[in-house]
């Protein structure tokens, strides 16, 4: 049985290997890699860290064999893809730590140690040591924000604890309740508030036009997040079974 358990965790790996080097041109330049990202915390959530990391440094390698990519692809990966699994497990199956873990492994420690890894193995000049950092956390937003609703759509519909105890991994139940989902809400908000602001800073684009759209759709997501909470909360009041309110009416004896 454990031996039939972890072929499907090797053939699940090795599809979202194949997956990876697939989509990760999708809206990559250097330094930022969003469906690397996605691919990260999707597979902490189904395989583990362990799993997660080796996934992550596959497809890097191949990355850098076949499409030329600088060690980027490595130092871009690896780090996040263990602490999003490690986050997740830490949490008890909250997908939002699993997202937290992705960015700061990638957006913060592997933006850092590319610095050297760039500068001294790769020989690229006019470097720093936060050089890395706006791009990596764009991406590692991006990418995370399309892991969380697509893994957050599983979670809803039963089909993650499904997945998870299919692979014989640690499964969680989706105990988030309607405050998280509204914060969630409001805090894409803020991510994409960061990424505009972030990828105006990249591409040098100084528009008040870009300024107002950037506070406009966080304050749409923020908003969002306010009626999505109220309008669940009366709902939910309101099917309250007639019978369990008149139990709670009647006087006790």
């Amino acid at each position: 049985m454990k031996h039939k358990s972890n072929l499907l965790k090797l053939s699940v790996m090795a599809f979202l290997i194949a997956l990876g080097v697939v989509i990760s041109p999708i809206l990559r330049f250097e330094g930022m890699c969003p469906m690397a990202h996605f691919i990260n915390i999707t597979c902490s959530v189904l395989l583990g860290p362990w799993y997660s990391l080796a996934c992550a440094a596959i497809i890097g390698i191949i990355r850098m064999a076949i499409m030329g990519i600088p060690p980027l692809a490595l130092t871009g990966a690896v780090f996040g893809a263990f602490l999003s699994g490690v986050f997740y497990r830490l949490s008890k199956g909250k997908i939002i730590f699993a997202v937290l873990g992705e960015v700061i492994g990638t957006g913060i420690i592997g933006a850092i140690v590319s610095y050297p890894v760039m500068t001294f193995i790769w020989g690229k000049t006019g470097l720093t040591w936060m050089f890395y950092v706006p791009s990596f956390i764009c991406g590692t937003l991006i990418g995370g924000s399309i892991a969380y609703v697509f893994l957050k759509k599983l979670a809803g519909a039963g089909l993650l604890k499904k997945f998870q105890n299919m692979l014989s991994t640690k499964a969680y139940d989706d105990n988030s309740g309607v405050l998280g989902s509204a914060a969630a809400i409001a805090a894409f908000g803020v991510i994409v508030y960061l990424v505009i602001s972030i990828l105006t800073s990249i591409f040098n684009v100084g528009s008040t036009l870009w300024t107002v759209i950037a506070f406009s759709s966080m304050g749409a997501f923020i908003l969002a997040g306010v009626v999505y909470y109220v309008v669940k909360t009366i709902h939910g009041r309101s099917n309250v079974p007639a019978s369990a309110a008149d139990t709670e009416a009647q006087p006790k004896a």
